[in-house]
């Protein structure tokens, strides 16, 4: 269902642009740069949303909202309030009008393949502290790699002042830590100093070597268990329904005893507490990093080490139609 809802919001997206339009849109699935991605400040391949009028918003908005939860579409959104405030740009009329803002120049949506055929295709959203790809094959989804940063995670100024963004990945992630004991939080603190930013970067592949052990789920409590359930819940819940439910059964097949919850950096709340945290397991990682512009800058990603850039399902597909 959520499929060919996806395949006709693309299709009707194409359909309504202007060629010149389209030509920055669309590429072929096999475009050399397809799994080029960055969070950082920049241009990128694709259609600036200050490109599009008010009725192609309103179409782009669709395609979006397919590949993701309802909180999931929030959150994108609000890594653009953010950059509203980061970047003191006056505030966008309450629509969210992109069309020729200097906001909307800085993200680029894009397509990979012909959505109106039966071949792999994708889209990606992607421009300063956001990177949304959803691959579409054979009647399966994927949805990583997924990242979502905001400068800053708390205002601390303005008529917004008190406003968070990231909240839940921040609040449980102490939560947790918080829930251990002395011994159990002696193996996931594993260093007193947290890193710059996160360890995976903006790698086309995520290695999960990077990335120190930590604390195991089999040697947690059901109580922390839980904790920690919510706190992958915080990334996979970014994700359109069946896309969460299938990273879920995925974990559970692989065993969740091995998903493990490291800890670097300040072990409390507060301005200027940098602090780090990882998850990982045979299938998933997911990583966040709170260090920057005085501990008020969060990184956050999710990766999966089968499905990133659908290559599991290009695999099987490729493999049935060789």
């Amino acid at each position: 269902m959520v499929v060919e809802q996806t395949r006709q919001a693309a299709i009707d997206l194409l359909r309504s642009l202007r060629p010149e339009q389209v030509s920055k849109l669309q590429a072929p699935f096999d475009t050399p740069d397809h799994q080029e991605w960055t969070y950082l400040p920049g241009d990128r391949p694709g259609l600036p949303l200050a490109e599009l009028n008010p009725a192609q918003q309103q179409l782009a908005l669709r395609l979006i909202t397919l590949g993701l939860s309802e909180r999931g579409a929030v959150d994108v959104l609000a890594v653009l309030d953010a950059e509203v405030i980061l970047r003191g740009i006056p505030e966008l009329p309450a629509s969210g009008d992109w069309e020729g803002s200097v906001l909307g120049e800085r993200y680029f949506l894009r397509i990979l393949g012909d959505p109106t055929g039966f071949e792999p295709w994708a889209w990606r959203l992607n421009g300063h502290h956001l990177a949304v790809h959803v691959a579409l094959v054979d009647g399966a989804i994927s949805f990583t790699p997924s990242f979502i940063g905001s400068n800053p995670a708390e205002v601390r100024s303005g008529p917004q002042t008190g406003r968070r963004f990231l909240a839940g990945e921040t609040d449980l992630g102490f939560q947790l830590l918080d829930a251990l004991d002395s011994g159990q939080r002696a193996v996931a603190v594993v260093s007193p100093e947290a890193p710059d930013d996160i360890l995976t970067r903006h790698d086309p592949v995520a290695d999960p070597s990077l990335l120190h052990r930590g604390l195991a789920y089999g040697d947690m409590t059901a109580d922390q268990r839980q904790l920690l359930s919510l706190l992958i819940g915080q990334y996979v819940g970014r994700a359109a329904g069946p896309i969460g439910l299938q990273t879920w059964q995925d974990l559970t097949q692989h065993g969740l005893e091995h998903l493990t919850f490291a800890w670097a950096g300040e072990t409390t709340p507060g301005p200027g507490h940098r602090h780090y945290y990882s998850i990982a397991g045979p299938t998933f990682l997911a990583e966040y990093d709170n260090t920057q512009s005085d501990a008020n800058h969060i990184h956050s990603v999710w990766r999966s080490h089968q499905s990133d850039w659908a290559t599991d399902l290009l695999a099987a597909h490729y493999e049935l139609h060789r």
